[in-house]
């Protein structure tokens, strides 16, 4: 058993304080969530630290179910989703970059023992980092179409 990371980072053709804004804003943020998301539903809050937000995410073969609760460590550049069920983690973290901003996605979570630890380990990372390329993909289109 070990910590399994896996991170995903795009430039973003979109002003920091506007990427994070719709990051935090759960509504907002459902609207750039790749097929692999499945019923999001905000369950208290809405934007920024103190929602909660459930989904289930399928990756491959296997389907999870998620409770997760907001928080913003540095408010408009790093944002937390943590797990209620689990020991995920997954940042959000907004830096400038030239006219635009670099977003990044970082997930970590507790790998599993055994067998099943090996293939965890071998392609959850892989699967996960092609969901969170789609949503960077997805976010840098979405904000390219709405008015800023």
């Amino acid at each position: 058993m070990g910590m399994i990371t896996v991170v995903a980072s795009r430039r973003i053709d979109a002003a920091p304080e506007r990427v994070y804004r719709c990051l935090a804003d759960m509504d907002e943020h459902a609207k750039i969530l790749p097929p692999a998301f499945s019923g999001f539903t905000v369950v208290e809050g809405g934007v920024g630290a103190g929602t909660v937000t459930t989904f289930t995410v399928s990756a491959g073969a296997r389907q999870r179910a998620y409770r997760m609760t907001v928080a913003e460590p540095e408010p408009g550049r790093v944002l937390t989703e943590t797990d209620a069920n689990s020991s995920l983690v997954t940042t959000f973290t907004v830096e400038p970059s030239g006219s635009g901003s670099q977003v990044e996605i970082t997930t970590t979570w507790q790998g599993a023992g055994g067998i099943g630890g090996i293939f965890e380990r071998l392609f959850a990372p892989r699967v996960m980092k092609g969901v969170y390329e789609d949503e960077l993909g997805r976010l840098d289109a979405h904000l390219r179409s709405s008015p800023a």
